[in-house]
């Protein structure tokens, strides 16, 4: 197969200076696109601000010949996500693709989370998701030449992991932005799709895992070395390209492995005048789902 390449494409990036959005923007540039790099620096729960996590990245991809610029906005502000794909027309004239990565992580126990912690969560992943999406979306349509977004969710959004519901609901309602975009999309030519990385990162470093899973993090110290960034790129780059032909797909990635991520459906029980009784008398017949299919989201396959 020809290599898949991105020469005469602009790529946004966000959460680009670290981990797994570092490695997105490093690959995206190796193939020939031209990178925003957005990242404002923050600590791990959103707090601070640095100019050198997207700085360095940019400087990188110019030392191996390639192009890209820096952005220092907030995804959680509806003017940055606009200053971010500005800073792609203003720099390079044109925008193509978003990966939508920038995220924050706070694990804590359901008792103990506060409001605040599940506003920061729902402002940073979902909301910011929203505002970057909404402003390409936008350019993409005047364009007239539609465009890709890849938006990064979580299993933990599917119950794998304790003490991650802030964390873990707002990447669902990332899960469903996507989808419900994907419905959309095909009409201007866009593609929407998900993409949950299994990664190695400051978010899930030995000692969060530790405390997530209540274990002594030196058990989870070998994850560096099987998930490192670099091994879950592929997919998220593979979304952003115009070959790929899907929407409204979620794939899962890392450690050199990608696999879909789906929602299925089984034909139930139905009864007239459903009752309570019908239900409880029937609940192996109800969860069974064994010969469950996969419910159609999006239109695989875009137009």
């Amino acid at each position: 197969m020809a290599e898949l390449r991105f020469d005469g494409k602009v790529a946004l990036v966000t959460g680009a200076g670290r981990g797994a959005g570092r490695a997105h923007a490093l690959l995206l540039a190796s193939r020939g696109a031209r990178v925003v790099v957005a990242d404002p620096g923050v600590a791990m729960d959103g707090s601070g601000f640095s100019a050198a996590p997207a700085d360095d990245v940019v400087a990188e991809i110019r030392a191996a010949g390639g192009e890209a610029v820096a952005s220092y906005e907030s995804v959680s502000e509806e003017a940055g996500a606009i200053a971010m794909v500005a800073a792609a027309l203003d720099s390079f004239g044109r925008l193509d693709a978003v990966i939508n990565n920038a995220g924050i992580a706070g694990p804590n126990r359901f008792e103990n989370h506060t409001a605040a912690e599940f506003r920061r969560m729902i402002d940073v992943h979902y909301m910011g998701t929203v505002f970057v999406s909404q402003a390409a979306w936008r350019h993409f349509i005047a364009r007239g030449e539609g465009g890709r977004i890849v938006n990064t969710v979580s299993e933990g959004a599917m119950g794998a992991l304790p003490m991650m519901s802030a964390y873990g609901g707002a990447k669902g309602a990332v899960i469903g932005l996507t989808l419900a975009l994907a419905a959309e999309a095909p009409k201007y030519g866009i593609a929407v799709n998900g993409f949950a990385p299994r990664v190695a990162s400051r978010m899930s470093t030995p000692e969060v895992l530790g405390l997530v899973h209540d274990l002594p993090p030196e058990r989870f110290a070998p994850l560096a070395n099987v998930f490192p960034p670099e091994q879950c790129s592929p997919a998220a780059v593979y979304l952003a390209h115009d070959a790929c032909p899907l929407n409204g797909a979620i794939l899962v990635a890392g450690g050199g492995q990608v696999m879909r991520l789906g929602f299925e459906q089984n034909t139930g029980i139905a009864r007239d005048d459903l009752t309570l009784e019908d239900i409880a008398g029937n609940v192996a017949a109800i969860t069974d789902m064994s010969a469950a299919t996969a419910v159609a989201i999006g239109g695989i396959g875009r137009a």
